[in-house]
C-alpha cells in the first residue's frame, strides 16, 4: 500500500468532515457520496498525487469501486489503532499531512510490516464487502466456488467474492512494489500477508427459514470473517515477524535486493508471516526523526503486568494518578410496559498517566 496515498485519501475525509471537540468524526463520513461528487470530475485521478502509471490507470478504469478503496484504508486505520492502543507505539496519525504516520514508516520495522498489510487487507475487505452488497456494477456475487451443498442446508444469499477484494488490493496497493530493492520486497510480501488472513478466514454463514424460528430450510453463502479477527491475527503476526537481512546480486536487468531469514537456526517465514529488516525506535521518548511522539500523558494500566501496564508504557519513568469523577446511569429499573427507568450516580474512578 502506497503510504502517501493513504495520506492523500485521509486528507480528502478529514476536509469534508464534521468536528467535535477538535477530532473529525470520519466513522459518520459519508465517503460514497464524496467520492461519487468528486468522481464526476476527470481530474481526480490525475489530482492524486504519487501515483505511478499503473494505479492512474487502474483509478481511472474503474473509479466506481475507489471509494471502497478509501473505505478500506481507514477501515485498516482504525483497526491498527485498536490493536496498539496499550502500545508505546499506539498507530498515530497526523491530521492535514501525506505521511499520515510520520517518519515512523520510513524504516523498514515490524510496524511497517503491520500497516501495510492490515491495510491492503482493509482494501480487499471493503471492496469485497461493497460487491457483495451491489454498491458497485462491475462486482456481485460470487458464484465460482460454492460446490454442491451440505447436509441439511442448501446454497442462498450473496456469498462475498474475496477473490476480486484481493485481485483489486493486489493490482492497486502492489502497483508500485515493482523496485528491485529490499522495501519493495518487503512491502510486496507484507501485503499479500494482509490479504491472505481473508483468503484463509472465509466460513459459511447460515440462515434459518421456518415458522415459529424453526430451521425447517437452512441456507448457506460463503462469508468473510470480522475484520477484528484479521486485525487480531495479523497482531499475532507482528509479534512474531521475521527478521531479515538483504542480499545483492546482479540479474539481467542489474542489481537485486531480495530478502533471507537473518537467522538459519529460525523457521523460515511463510508467505503468511510478516518480515521486517530494520529495528524499531523503543517510542519513549519523543523524537521528530523517528516520528515518536513518546508515550507522556499516556493512560497506563496500574495493575497489569504487561506492555499496557504503567512499568513498561511509562518506560520506567513512573507514573501520575489523579481521581476523576464520571455521570452513570444506576439503579435501573425495567417497568412493565415497556420502559426502563435510571437514576444518575456519580463515580469515582483513578486514572494513571505516565510521568
Amino acid at each position: 500500500m502506497d503510504l502517501y496515498l493513504v495520506g492523500y485519501l485521509m486528507c480528502m475525509w478529514l476536509s469534508s468532515s464534521r468536528v467535535l471537540g477538535g477530532y473529525p468524526i470520519w466513522w459518520s463520513l459519508a465517503l460514497g457520496q464524496q467520492y461519487s461528487s468528486i468522481g464526476s470530475q476527470p481530474i481526480l485521478c490525475g489530482s492524486i498525487p504519487g501515483l505511478v502509471p499503473k494505479q492512474l490507470r487502474f483509478c481511472r478504469n474503474y473509479i466506481e469501486i475507489m471509494p471502497s478503496v478509501a473505505e478500506g484504508v481507514k477501515l485498516g486505520i482504525q483497526e491498527c489503532q485498536h490493536q496498539f492502543r496499550g502500545r508505546r507505539w499506539n498507530c498515530t496519525t497526523i491530521k492535514d499531512n501525506l505521511a499520515i504516520f510520520g517518519p515512523v514508516l520510513d524504516k523498514a520495522t515490524r510496524e511497517s510490516a503491520f500497516v501495510h498489510a492490515i491495510a491492503s487487507a482493509g482494501v480487499a475487505f471493503a471492496v469485497t464487502r461493497s460487491c457483495a452488497e451491489g454498491t458497485s456494477t462491475m462486482c456481485g456475487c460470487d458464484s465460482h466456488h460454492k460446490g454442491p451443498p451440505g447436509e441439511g442446508w442448501k446454497w442462498g444469499g450473496c456469498s462475498e467474492d474475496a477473490e476480486f477484494g484481493v485481485l483489486v488490493s493486489r493490482e492497486f496497493a502492489d502497483a508500485r512494489e515493482n523496485r528491485p530493492d529490499a522495501r519493495s520486497a518487503m512491502n510486496r510480501h507484507n501485503n499479500e500477508a494482509g490479504r491472505m488472513t481473508i483468503l484463509e478466514n472465509m466460513h459459511l454463514r447460515c440462515k434459518c427459514h421456518g415458522l415459529s424460528g424453526s430451521c425447517e430450510v437452512k441456507t448457506c453463502w460463503w462469508a468473510q470473517p470480522d475484520f477484528r479477527l484479521l486485525g487480531d491475527y495479523l497482531k499475532d503476526k507482528y509479534d512474531s515477524a521475521s527478521e531479515m537481512a538483504v542480499e545483492k546480486h546482479r540479474e539481467s536487468r542489474g542489481w537485486v535486493e531480495t530478502l533471507r531469514a537473518k537467522y538459519a537456526f529460525f523457521k523460515h517465514p511463510t508467505e503468511r508471516d510478516l518480515v521486517y529488516y530494520e529495528g524499531s525506535p523503543n517510542f519513549c521518548e519523543p523524537n521528530p526523526e523517528t516520528g515518536s511522539f513518546g508515550t507522556r500523558d499516556r493512560v497506563c494500566n496500574v495493575s497489569s503486568h504487561g506492555i499496557e501496564g504503567c512499568d513498561l508504557l511509562c518506560c520506567g519513568r513512573g507514573h501520575n494518578t489523579r481521581t476523576e469523577k464520571r455521570k452513570e446511569k444506576c439503579h435501573c429499573i425495567f417497568h412493565w410496559c415497556c420502559y426502563v427507568s435510571c437514576q444518575e450516580c456519580v463515580r469515582v474512578y483513578d486514572m494513571h498517566t505516565c510521568k
